[in-house]
């Protein structure tokens, strides 16, 4: 009995007391619209025929489109794919874990490395790092970037708490830091004469970032709060962030902008039930002492939502059977429609003329 007693006492204290990495804040979630209205369900992405990666690869996060037309993408060891037709011609590896992926106005793509900050390809053999600090702090956790007509690199970095490379890698992270709802997440711009500032802070996991086609706004994904910004770049409101969409029905990712002043906007979850948790900070410890089985994971269940910069919802695009795993992000490139997957083996592809 004392045995039992003592292994009582011992489970308690653990789950009560033994240290974990999360330091909970407490936050209180409205009820999420679910998927009604704007994001009434339906099964538009069964359409898409499921493009494979080479055996053993995952993870295609995004593509971007080169100035010759070229069509690039990367998995989770690193390699850089092009994309021709149904296959995926192996042009390089670029280590670290590839995610959001743009092409500059000079011909060169760059890379939000979340191990590494953000990076330049020219070519095979010319990976570079271009940011990989800012004011002496590391850039821990890139996520997505986009390219101004100057040059000039808009990125997120998600988490300046947690580092995915020491943490398990870039889900298990992402888990973490939304569960503990620090607002350590930043938006940072590079310009070409090489200085790099924070020009907006205060996100729970920043995400995707897209610039409209004057450039005179940042479009910034907050996952953590599954909520859309708007932040101004140029005009009276200059230096201003403004919440454009907010309780959205899923945690938002990659924004994608078609030039056309529309973007597409992938989830990579639907809002999870243990969002209820959010208001309690011990009961989250707990939680997460009781180990990967029980803590909160992404639902899949693929979703796109098209929308203007105005947050006008235009059109969604649904995947409800989860077939492609995480999505990540939508782009439509010439007379294909493109679905990207965070840990998939595969992305999806359908013609634009199928899209509903």
């Amino acid at each position: 009995m004392r045995i039992v007693f003592g292994l009582l006492i011992i489970g308690v204290m653990y789950l009560f007391l033994w240290p974990v990495p999360v330091a909970p804040i407490a936050y209180e979630f409205p009820d999420p619209p679910g998927f009604s209205g704007d994001y009434a369900e339906n099964a538009a992405l069964d359409k898409l025929e499921l493009v494979n990666l080479p055996p053993g690869e995952v993870g295609p996060e995004d593509i971007a489109v080169l100035p010759d037309g070229a069509v690039y993408t990367t998995s989770l060891s690193g390699n850089l794919y092009r994309i021709d037709g149904n296959s995926l011609v192996e042009i390089d590896n670029l280590g670290g874990r590839p995610l959001g992926l743009h092409a500059g106005p000079d011909g060169a793509l760059y890379i939000a490395d979340s191990f590494r900050g953000v990076m330049r390809w020219d070519g095979p053999g010319t990976l570079r790092n271009v940011v990989s600090e800012i004011d002496g702090n590391p850039v821990i956790y890139a996520n997505q970037l986009a390219a101004a007509k100057d040059g000039t690199i808009y990125f997120s970095n998600s988490s300046d708490r947690f580092d995915p490379e020491t943490m398990g890698g870039t889900k298990p992270t992402s888990v973490l830091t939304i569960w503990e709802q620090s607002e350590s997440g930043y938006v940072a711009r590079h310009d070409p004469g090489g200085t790099t500032v924070k020009i907006a802070e205060g996100f729970v996991y920043t995400n995707g970032v897209a610039l409209s086609p004057e450039e005179d706004f940042l479009l910034i994904a907050e996952t953590g709060r599954a909520r859309l910004h708007k932040h101004w770049l140029k005009g009276p409101k200059e230096g201003t962030t403004e919440v454009l969409l907010d309780n959205l029905p899923g945690y938002p990712d990659n924004i994608e902008a078609q030039g056309d002043g529309t973007y597409w906007m992938a989830f990579a979850s639907p809002r999870v039930p243990s969002e209820v948790l959010m208001p309690y900070p011990f009961l989250r410890k707990v939680v997460w002492r009781l180990g990967p089985m029980v803590r909160p994971a992404p639902i899949h269940r693929g979703m796109l939502v098209h929308f203007d910069g105005d947050g006008k919802i235009l059109r969604t695009l649904q995947d409800p059977d989860g077939r492609l795993g995480i999505t990540t992000g939508g782009k439509i490139v010439g007379d294909q429609f493109y679905v990207m997957t965070l840990d998939s083996p595969w992305f999806g592809r359908m013609p634009v003329s199928q899209m509903p």
